[in-house]
């Protein structure tokens, strides 16, 4: 899994350095700062980070400008960071977008543990001991999850067929019924889209196997879902 993006919006320079390297201790290295709400914008779009810290009183504006921007076009976690310490400060920062408020002075260390539960809720858990690359047979899905190789010849997948063949090369040699496949891919409750699902069964099948009529891999276990028949490499 690709290391979370942290954009920190601060303009007390001592502040920004501390909590860059509190959390850089706490394993997450990708951190870019900035001290004014101009300089924030430019980052977010220029960087696209996956959380922001963001402070409210900045030299050009307010933090809730910026949030409101942000939110605008994206769904990445905010937390609000402040001086301001009235419930209706707090309740405007949570109503207008954010995702936490954490009000000054403040235990660096907490807000760490703040940034890591909210990217926890946005889907980076962390993985300890976790095998960089996926590699099952002639197939191989590399450290980010983004491409899928087969005897080292890339497969050009979309990214519904990315998906599927996570599922599959996590969980080799494993029946997965159609209606696990739809909500994993595709985010979304079941509710009868089967032939969704076979027709993009069909399309993968067409990139990975020499004879998509014949499947040896990607097989069908009739009336219970498919199957990925494949020797996890020791």
């Amino acid at each position: 899994m690709k290391q979370p993006r942290i954009l920190v919006v601060d303009d007390e320079d001592e502040l920004a350095s501390l909590m860059t390297a509190v959390l850089k201790k706490e394993g997450l290295s990708q951190i870019e700062t900035a001290s004014t709400l101009k300089e924030g914008l430019e980052k977010f779009l220029q960087w696209e980070p996956d959380l922001i810290l963001l402070d409210i009183m900045l030299p050009d504006g307010e933090g809730y400008d910026l949030c409101k921007q942000v939110r605008a076009i994206s769904n990445v976690p905010i937390l609000f960071m402040s001086a301001k310490t009235e419930e209706i400060d707090k309740l405007l920062g949570l109503a207008i977008g954010g995702d936490d408020y954490i009000t000054k002075p403040f235990s660096p260390k907490e807000v760490a543990y703040r940034v890591k539960a909210q990217l926890r809720r946005a889907g980076y858990a962390e993985k300890k001991n976790v095998q960089s690359v996926v590699k099952v047979g002639p197939f191989q899905l590399n450290a980010d999850e983004t491409e899928v190789k087969k005897n080292d010849s890339l497969l050009s997948l979309t990214a519904k067929e990315l998906g599927l063949m996570r599922c599959f090369l996590h969980n080799p040699n494993q029946i997965i019924s159609k209606e696990t496949l739809f909500q994993r891919v595709w985010g979304e409750d079941f509710f009868g889209s089967e032939n969704t699902v076979m027709v993009h069964i069909r399309r993968l099948r067409e990139k990975m196997e020499d004879d998509p009529s014949n499947p040896i891999f990607l097989t069908t276990i009739k009336g219970l879902g498919y199957k990925l028949v494949l020797k996890r490499d020791t």
